[in-house]
Parts: C-alpha cells; structure tokens; sequence
C-alpha cells in the first residue's frame, strides 16, 4: 500500500472521530483471522511485524536477527509478494537468502525443504500461521498514535493483541518511557529492547558539503533525523508516499534544483533500490544498521527461544 500517514492518527479529533465507525470493519476482519485452523511446521519461524502502518523498522530487524543466528542456524527471509515493496525484498535480497510468495504458507513449505529458521518480515496479522516467535515493532516516536484501528487511526489491530507477542523493539531515538509503561501495563511478561538506526557508510559521505535529500518511507522523521544527528547539513528535502515509485521526471528535477544549488543528494538504501540504474547515477544512500541496545540480554533470550 503506498501512502503518507495522515496528521489526524497522532491524537483523538473531529476527523479520527469521525471515521471512528469504520473501525468496526478492521475489528471484525481481525476476528475472522482468529477463526482460521493454524499452520504448524517444521522450520522454526520468527515473525516480525507491527500494529501500527508502515515505518517500524521490521525489515531493518530481520537483517539485524538474521545476522546474529545465521552462525547456528541455516536461515531464510520470508517476504509476501507485494508488486509496490520491491524494495524491501532487493534489500533483503542483498543480507541474505529470500523467499517471496503471495502466499506465506506456501512459502514456509518451500523454506522447510532447504532450511532449519524462516524469518518473516511482516505477518503477525495472518493469524493462521503458529510462529515460535512473535516480534512486534513500534516507532518509539509515534507509538500507537490515537490507539484508534484502521481508518480512523494507524493500528491494524488492537494495541492489547500484546497480550499474544514475546517481543517489543521500540525502534528510533526518542528514548519513550511512558511508551513502554503502557505497554507492560497490557503485558507484564513481554521483552522490550530498545533500538536505533546508526550509518554504516558514514566514511563515504563528505560532511563539509551540502545536502538534498529524498525517501519515500514510512517514517522519513526517522531518517531526517538521523541525517541530522550525523551532522549533515540538509537544506532541502523531499517527501513521497511509502513504497513511492520515482519517474524520471521526479528524479530529473531533483537532480536539477542539487545543481543549481551545489547540493549533494542522498536518500536511504530502500529509495535507492527502487531507482532504475539510470536514475541512480549522482545519488548517494545512507546505509544504516539498527544498533540494538543490550544485545547480551536478546541473545540469552532468543537462545532460549530458538
């Protein structure tokens, strides 16, 4: 799905208010999720997902997990094909091996044949499948938003579905107490780790020039903010829906107002993946890793786990 999360999911209003009814319609599709006779398998699984839309960091935990368990386990990426998140899958494409399919359960079959953990990035709301372990992330910025279901609000089910997880990765720089003090008053039981997004590729970028910078994600803050925090100068920027697809014409104007101006361009690693060879010439990307803090404390866990 490609959008831009509108401003009236961060607080109760007239407009959240309005569309409130419609959230009748999101409960009631979850309900019917419950109903489904699970799946088992083989393969261990993790899932990691979100209640809310878009722009948690899933896809930057599965890289990060996958590194720390492909020494013991043979792992692979489980993605649902989805035409317009291309670049999620070229990402993971590039950490590790893949498998896509429309259908999850397909998927884990297929992975069962040649491989002992499947990490799924997206998919605690398909209810029919029974995970080993069940990861949900949560911008530490936004949180749950207005705590109102789709359309009225961001989450795609009801902040007490975490009652059913193991995990919380509170991802971003906002350091989120009051986050987390609702969240162990709806489970008591669950780990929360803390996590931030930190370049890899900082050595390749000339911190004394200029910058323009574009994404269409999720939560392009996140990446404001790490610009920001890295010490690049931005003087002008660029916002698209998430999963936006770039035309020329977007890129060539881009690319004409950094001349113009002697502006470098960077955008993220997801944006740049989304670009045709021809569009990425005179584009730089930002690769960042998600730093997890107490890692110790997520290793003894998953070991327990796994």
């Amino acid at each position: 799905m490609i959008f831009m999360k509108p401003n009236f999911w961060k607080t109760k209003n007239f407009i959240s208010l309005l569309l409130f009814p419609l959230t009748l319609i999101t409960f009631f599709i979850n309900f019917l999720k419950k109903i489904n006779i699970k799946n088992n398998f083989k393969i261990k699984t993790i899932c990691i997902g979100n209640l809310s839309a878009g722009g948690t960091g899933k896809t930057s935990l599965a890289v990060e997990l996958n590194e720390l368990l492909s020494t013991k386990f043979k792992t692979v990426f489980i993605k649902k094909k989805y035409t317009n998140q291309k670049d999620e899958y070229n990402l993971l494409k590039t950490r590790g091996k893949i498998i896509s399919s429309e259908n999850r359960v397909d998927a884990l079959k297929n992975a069962e044949k040649n491989f002992d953990l499947a990490i799924l990035d997206d998919g605690l709301q398909q209810k029919n499948i029974e995970y080993d372990l069940k990861i949900v992330c949560i911008n530490s910025y936004e949180g749950f938003g207005n705590n109102f279901l789709l359309p009225a609000g961001p989450l795609r089910e009801n902040s007490n579905e975490l009652k059913n997880y193991d995990i919380v990765f509170l991802n971003g720089f906002k350091q989120n107490q009051k986050l987390k003090n609702k969240i162990k008053k709806i489970n008591n039981s669950l780990k929360i780790f803390d996590a931030i997004y930190e370049p890899i590729n900082l050595k390749k970028h000339n911190l004394k020039n200029k910058f323009l910078f574009f994404c269409g994600i999720g939560n392009p803050h996140e990446f404001e903010n790490t610009l920001k925090k890295f010490k690049f100068k931005i003087k002008e920027k660029f916002i698209f829906p998430d999963h936006y697809s770039m035309s020329d014409e977007t890129i060539n104007n881009i690319k004409n107002i950094a001349d113009k101006n002697k502006f470098n361009i960077i955008t993220t690693e997801k944006d740049f993946l989304r670009l045709t060879k021809k569009q990425q010439k005179g584009i730089n990307f930002l690769k960042v890793k998600l730093k997890i803090k107490n890692i110790s404390k997520l290793k003894k866990f998953l070991k327990s786990k796994i």
